[in-house]
């Protein structure tokens, strides 16, 4: 019994002994090796994973259309702490995945490196070579990346997600994948006002356009007057944002929002307002067009080159976009009525819309010290101020909502919000009147049965280097649909087009296409009596 007692005992004394000293190798002289690997594999699978909201569009219904997701691809990587031949595993696999073996013996060298991700979107070839190959420490799996099902649709107003200097995990670029970055990144989803079928429309007509007229670009926009819904925002050229990485930086930008422009004649209308509003003119106020003014030894002609003479009314000056007669109008006003108008109508600030890095536009021309007569006359038929696409049809929405400035808004979440009145109801009435004359009397906006209001813009653009103006144009038209209980007001602006002077050529059949579009895809009755 003592015998058996003693063997027993020191048989599980040296298995004990055994496992004690494993524990030890395992906890004391490798723990830091599987510590290392343990973390390894955790840096591995934080880099794999991405729980980024998704974003939507919409359409008439309601429905939400999901245009930024995330989708597994598979990549390639490795923990080189698990790699013993560093050189071996280089020479075997370098150029099965497209890399120098010298660089990525480097790579699987680091010491500091516990993950290094070697290839991303594995091609099935590479996949293959990797799983034939079996080298320890190299790994297949899968990770999420942003995905944009409809590609170049919405491009500006999305944005991407990627990297960029100080960013070391992926995070939203541009569009509202920036804008609502924090949000997105809990993975929360962002519903955006964006109706897919009206922007998917507006693209392919300004591509058209565009390419049509040779000119270097535009921006189409469709806003909803009486609450600022932005329906759509088109801007050309646009991008791929699931191949961001062949794109020039410049078409990341949203122009709609990020640049400025020279808006030319589309501006007249504010003037008008600002006159109507004070009680000062009227759209019947006449005066006497001698086809120029000379104010500060500096002559302004009216585009055509024509004199109206007397009894021009200030209808007359929109229906045929007279230069001189905008000035009349400005000058009757006065220089701080005018300029306050400018400031209430929402130039000279950001609109506060929903998507990155808004400019504001400038007023500096009229706010300087030395600020003279031809400034703020040239100011009333839109040269010499500088504004944004934005801005001009968030403005053209306060005619057709009876007089208030709304924030444009994406976010469809929000609600509308009110910033100020800017002009009476009144008033408001009167200037689309105009703009409804100006559409029936050119005839090349009119939308049978329907009473559309409308105004063309044609601007020279700045010489910025050396002053004065170069012999390009900018082309812009700003729509209200339709005038009873209206829609929708569409801006379309078209930049440096080739041969066209004139606006009415361009944008205006464009316009009036889109806003066609528009009325049938919300089954708009017609507002207009048949004759």
């Amino acid at each position: 019994m003592g015998v058996r007692f003693i063997a027993l005992t020191s048989i599980f004394a040296l298995l004990f002994g055994a496992l004690g000293f494993n524990l030890y190798t395992l906890q004391i002289q490798k723990g830091d090796y599987y510590f290392k690997t343990a973390q390894a594999r955790n840096e591995a699978l934080a880099q794999l994973q991405m729980r980024r909201g998704q974003i939507f569009f919409t359409d008439r219904s309601g429905n939400a259309i999901t245009v930024a997701l995330n989708q597994d691809y598979p990549v390639v990587y490795a923990v080189p702490k698990e790699i013993t031949d560093p050189k071996a595993t280089a020479a075997a696999l370098a150029q099965k995945i497209g890399w120098d073996e010298k660089e990525l013996e480097t790579a699987l060298t680091a010491p500091q490196s516990l993950f290094r991700m070697l290839v991303e979107k594995a091609t099935n070839d590479q996949l293959n070579a990797v799983q034939d190959l079996n080298l320890k420490g190299i790994y297949i799996d899968k990770k999420q990346y942003r995905f944009y099902p409809f590609e170049r649709l919405g491009s500006q107003v999305l944005g991407f997600v990627g990297l960029n200097d100080t960013a070391k995990i992926p995070l939203g670029l541009y569009g509202a994948e920036k804008y609502h970055d924090n949000q997105l990144a809990d993975g929360d989803g962002v519903q955006l006002t964006i109706d897919r079928n009206l922007q998917a429309q507006a693209e392919q007509k300004l591509a058209e356009l565009v390419t049509k007229n040779g000119a270097t670009g535009g921006s189409i926009i469709i806003e909803d007057p009486m609450t600022g819904k932005i329906l759509t925002n088109a801007n050309y050229p646009d991008f791929n944002p699931n191949d961001y990485r062949n794109t020039p930086v410049n078409a990341f930008l949203n122009p709609s929002v990020q640049y400025v422009y020279e808006p030319g004649s589309v501006f007249k209308p504010i003037t008008m307002a600002s006159g109507i509003d004070q009680g000062i003119i009227t759209p019947d106020t006449k005066y006497d067009d001698k086809g120029y003014v000379i104010l500060n030894g500096k002559k302004i002609t009216n585009w055509d080159h024509k004199a109206y003479g007397p009894g021009t009314t200030m209808t007359n000056v929109i229906e045929r976009s007279i230069n001189t007669g905008a000035v009349f109008a400005e000058q009757k006003i006065g220089r701080t009525i005018f300029h306050d108008y400018l400031v209430k109508f929402g130039f000279g600030e950001k609109t506060g819309i929903d998507l990155p890095d808004e400019v504001k536009g400038s007023l500096a021309n009229l706010e300087r010290k030395g600020a003279q007569d031809i400034d703020y006359a040239t100011a009333a038929y839109g040269q010499g101020t500088s504004v944004t696409p934005i801005q001009m049809i968030n403005a053209f929405s306060v005619f057709a909502n009876g007089g208030l400035l709304m924030r444009p808004y994406t976010d469809a979440t929000k609600s509308p919000y009110v910033i100020r009145r800017v002009i009476s109801e009144d008033t408001a009435q009167k200037v689309v009147g105009m703009m409804e004359s100006a559409v029936n009397k050119g005839q090349v906006a009119t939308i049978p049965q329907f009473r559309i209001a409308g105004k063309t813009g044609t601007a020279n653009v700045p010489d910025l280097v050396h002053g004065g103006y170069l012999d390009a144009y900018v082309h812009t038209f700003i729509g209200i649909v339709p005038i009873t209980n209206p829609k929708a007001v569409i801006l379309v602006k078209l930049d440096r087009p080739q041969g066209a002077e004139v606006a009415a050529i361009t944008v205006v059949p464009a316009f009036r296409e889109l806003a066609s579009f528009v009325l049938n895809y919300y089954n708009i009755p017609p507002d207009k009596p048949t004759q």
